[in-house]
């Protein structure tokens, strides 16, 4: 027994140190600076258009504001309109603007993919425009479009229509107008999204595809197409969001005219809240925009299957 006790026990396994928190917290604690500025400027202006929508708040008209209810809403459906106008032709402004960048800028992708002499200084070409601001682009297109000095005046001296020609007064001429312009600056944002796809396309997929005897127009339909599907998707949403959206460049040019014949719910919304100061139907206008844009980016995402298994 003594011999026993005597004999010395073996040591302990060292005990395992508990695993610090903190190193497991650092990454959040980094960004949480970053992630609260994004609630105070994004999370607090949106609960207050939410809630302003639900009032009557007229600065200069202190006496009449109060808790309006659905009242906004009511009119905006009921008695207003404008409201229609403006959804209508911001529609169909979100509609032609899409569909031409989205046909040049994947022209201008496939192009500038090509090996040619000078491609480098091509792509920078190409992709300037999307560097350049919306009020100077708008400054730009205004310059252009000048009857005194802009491309009428040129063309007047060629034989082409008359002296003093305001394409941007007209209401003829002023769609094609604006939607010029916003294409200007518009079509290289597809054109870089689609050019970046471009480069992750597989070399051998061409060649096993001319091996078989597959024309230029079916190597692009069944193999660039489909690798650009998710592209094509997502540049469409952003940009259909973006110009639904778009008041610098329409209120530069047009300024909503002439006789309303340009003027996007956006805009409408901006002349409600600044020119009339009747900010609460202007935030019940734009709890509207959100909603519609939100109920159609989810059914664009549904029916397009973004992400899914190309067949």
């Amino acid at each position: 027994m003594a011999q026993a006790a005597a004999v010395a026990k073996p040591p302990a396994p060292p005990r395992r140190r508990r695993a610090s928190a903190t190193p497991r917290r650092l990454p959040y604690l980094l960004i949480a600076p970053a992630a609260l500025l994004m609630l105070g400027f994004i999370a607090y202006p949106v609960i207050s258009v939410f809630y302003y929508s639900l009032q009557d708040y007229n600065p200069t008209k202190p006496w009449r504001n109060g808790y309006a209810g659905f009242e906004n809403f009511v009119r905006i459906f009921t008695e207003d309109p404008q409201f229609w106008d403006t959804l209508v032709f911001s529609a169909k402004w979100v509609f032609v603007e899409v569909g031409l960048q989205l046909l040049f800028g994947l022209a201008l992708a496939l192009i500038v993919n090509q090996t040619f002499v000078g491609r480098a200084i091509g792509r920078a070409l190409v992709f300037s425009p999307w560097a350049v601001s919306g009020v100077l682009t708008s400054a730009i297109w205004v310059l252009l479009y000048n009857s005194q000095t802009g491309i009428s005046r040129y063309l007047a001296d060629l034989g082409i229509g008359s002296y003093g020609t305001s394409w941007l007064s007209d209401t003829s001429t002023v769609f094609s107008a604006a939607v010029v312009a916003d294409l200007w600056r518009g079509v290289p944002f597809f054109a870089i999204l689609i050019l970046a796809d471009l480069q992750s396309v597989s070399k051998d997929l061409y060649e096993a595809a001319e091996v078989d005897g597959a024309s230029r127009f079916k190597q692009f339909w069944h193999i660039t197409l489909p690798h650009l599907k998710d592209a094509i998707i997502l540049s469409t949403l952003l940009r259909a969001v973006w110009e639904f959206n778009n008041v610098d460049l329409l209120y530069t040019l047009t300024g909503g005219g002439p006789a309303g014949e340009t003027t996007t719910l956006p805009l409408y919304i901006a002349n409600t809240s600044i020119d009339a100061h009747d900010f609460g139907y202007a935030s019940a206008l734009t709890t509207v925009a959100f909603v519609i844009l939100l109920f159609c980016s989810i059914v664009y995402l549904r029916l397009s299957k973004f992400g899914g298994e190309n067949k």
